[in-house]
Formats: structure tokens, C-alpha cells, sequence
């Protein structure tokens, strides 16, 4: 049986492995990370939060972790299948064909973090994590009770428009040649904002987060844009979800001072507008100065992010969770609670 183990971000954060199915790659897993604290018994209060991160990403937001704790929550953040922890040697960086083939990943982490767990469940997703955990709330709808989403990807930089020319070509070409790259577009300007070793404040492992990013596959952006797609269409969520992202883009090819003011990923605007279509209790929070994840940006910034989630909390940890905890474990096919 598998078990928790020391982290790479050192006490009080432990790692837990998630065998999976194994894909046309070959063995497959995720990982489950939790930032440990004395025994915590469900009560008033007292959530589970889970975290999911993005695109060329893993978790390694110790703040993060620290401000979930601090407010009551049990924390853990799932690094997905081919990303972070779980990237093998012989896996293609982030590559999926289908963004339900993390069903298996959340599945398998929340089978850990709510065994016999009674109280409210908090999902927290960045960028096309976001995206994802949108989705997946959208196909399991009493699975959770609340849900924050940190700069998500929920339309293309050229919105609909560009999508709808885009998704026709690339559904093609992931059809014909699905592990086929696209040439490298990332021009590390974001990496200069946050990364200790450029001229950020984060320390992480630049062979999980490099300075470029992952080369993206047709196979991978098909995924994407058909998952954007989706949302467009509305998803039609019944909880409570939180949109938390900068006051504006900066989307340009020469560097500029001011990105470090900015997200240089993703097109706000268009993110903003798209943010409605994902269910009838949205609130959108714009912040100025914020970074793609708004999590590291300066500590000023970083004191909104956490004053914009402290106001829309109340109204998920406070409420009763809306499944009781035996519908809760047959929604998400769970032992019972007894």
C-alpha cells in the first residue's frame, strides 16, 4: 500500500503516490500533496481544500498552502499525470488527448482526502487547471461545495473568434499527428516575473516549470479548445466559484517592466467575459497588479488575492455542505461514512 512520504518542499509537506491506469506511454500516476498539521476532527469551520495547478506547473506554493491552513482548511494539492512529481522519463510533458482523462487523477486524490470526510470541500484550480476543475465540477455536480479558480483558461487569447478559426485546423492535425509539436511561443516573460532565479521571489524546479514552458502538441491544444468550447456553451455549475484574476493582460513581445504588473499568459478580458458562462453564482474579482497566478505576485497583491477569498468563503465553510456525507461518497463512489 502506498505512503506518505517526505516532500521536496521539506516539513511539514508530505507526498503520497497515485498509481493510475497505465496509457499508450506506459505506467502512469499522480501525486498527492498535503501540507501536514495536528489531527483536525470535522466540525464547524474545519474544509478540505484540494489544488490543482497548470499548464508546465506543478505545486510548490508553500503561502499558498500556509493560507488554506491558517483558515481552517485541510490542504492538499494533486500534481496531475505527466507534470511535476508524477513526470516520467518516458512521458511526454503534460500530454492528454482529453482533459476527462483527469477524472482518474482527482478521483484518485479525493478517495484519499475525503475518506470518511463529512465536511465542506473546496476546489482550487490555476489556469488550465482551472479549466479542468471546471469541467469536472460541471460532470459531478454535488461532488463539491465550493470552487476557486485562479486565472483559469477559459478562452483562447484571440476568444472566440480566433477559437472557432483555430478548431477545425487543430482538431485535424490531432486526428494525424496528435504528438506533433508546435514551434516555441513562450518567450519566458512570465518565468522573469516569478522565478528567484531570474528576477522573481519563487523558488521551484525549473525542469518542472521551465523558464519556456512544455512544447505544446496538437493533440494537447485540441484538448483545450475543445474544453473551452464546452464552457461556452455554459456548464451550468450549481456552486459557489470564485474567478480571481489581474486587472489586466500583457500579451506583447518585447519585454516591458510593466508585466511584472500583469498576467502574460492569458487574455483577461476575454477570460472575464467567459467566466459568466460557467454557472449562475460567479464572482469575478479583478485584481490590479496581479500575475497569471495571482498566488505570486508581490505581497501587497498577494494580501488582496487572500482578502478577496476570505470574503466569499463564509458563504461555502459556513454552509451546510450540500451533500450529506453518505449521498457525498456514493456521488464520488467512496466507501460510506458509516
Amino acid at each position: 500500500m502506498p505512503m506518505w512520504l517526505p516532500d521536496i518542499l521539506g516539513s511539514p509537506f508530505e507526498r503520497l503516490e497515485l498509481e493510475l491506469a497505465p496509457d499508450v506511454e506506459g505506467p502512469v500516476s499522480a501525486t498527492l500533496v498535503r501540507r501536514t498539521r495536528d489531527e483536525v476532527i470535522d466540525g464547524p469551520g474545519v474544509f478540505d481544500v484540494l489544488y490543482v495547478h497548470g499548464w508546465s506547473d506543478y505545486f510548490f506554493q508553500r503561502e499558498l498552502a500556509e493560507y488554506w491552513i491558517s483558515r481552517g482548511a485541510r490542504f492538499h494539492a494533486l500534481d496531475l499525470r505527466k507534470y511535476g512529481r508524477s513526470l516520467r522519463p518516458h512521458q511526454t510533458p503534460g500530454y492528454v488527448e482529453d482533459l476527462a482523462v483527469y477524472d482518474e487523477d482527482i478521483r484518485a486524490a479525493l478517495d484519499v482526502v475525503r475518506a470518511r470526510s463529512t465536511v465542506p470541500l473546496v476546489l482550487m484550480g490555476h489556469s488550465t487547471g482551472g479549466l479542468t476543475l471546471s469541467l469536472w465540477v460541471s460532470r459531478h455536480p454535488d461532488a463539491a461545495d465550493g470552487l476557486v479558480l485562479n486565472s483559469p483558461w477559459l478562452e483562447l487569447q484571440t476568444r472566440a473568434v480566433g477559437r472557432a478559426l483555430l478548431e477545425p485546423v487543430v482538431g485535424f492535425g490531432a486526428v494525424m499527428h496528435p504528438h506533433s509539436e508546435f514551434p516555441e511561443v513562450d518567450l519566458g516573460f512570465y518565468s522573469r516575473t516569478v522565478s528567484a532565479r531570474l528576477d522573481g521571489e519563487w523558488e521551484y524546479d525549473d525542469a518542472w516549470r521551465p523558464e519556456h514552458g512544455f512544447r505544446a502538441n496538437r493533440g494537447w491544444l485540441n484538448a483545450i479548445l475543445r474544453g473551452q468550447a464546452a464552457v461556452a456553451k455554459g456548464l451550468g455549475i450549481r456552486i459557489p466559484a470564485l474567478v480571481l484574476l489581474s486587472a489586466r493582460s500583457m500579451l506583447q513581445p518585447m519585454w516591458s517592466e510593466q508585466m511584472r504588473y500583469a498576467d502574460t499568459a492569458i487574455e483577461v478580458g476575454g477570460v472575464a467575459r467567459r467566466a459568466a458562462d460557467l454557472g449562475l453564482d460567479v464572482s469575478i474579482r479583478r485584481i490590479d497588479g496581479a500575475l497569471h497566478d495571482v498566488a505570486l505576485s508581490a505581497a501587497p497583491v498577494r494580501a488582496m488575492v487572500w482578502e478577496a477569498i476570505d470574503r466569499w468563503l463564509p458563504s461555502v465553510v459556513e454552509a451546510a455542505p450540500r451533500a450529506a456525507a453518505r449521498d457525498r461518497a456514493a456521488v464520488l463512489g467512496l466507501p460510506g461514512t458509516g
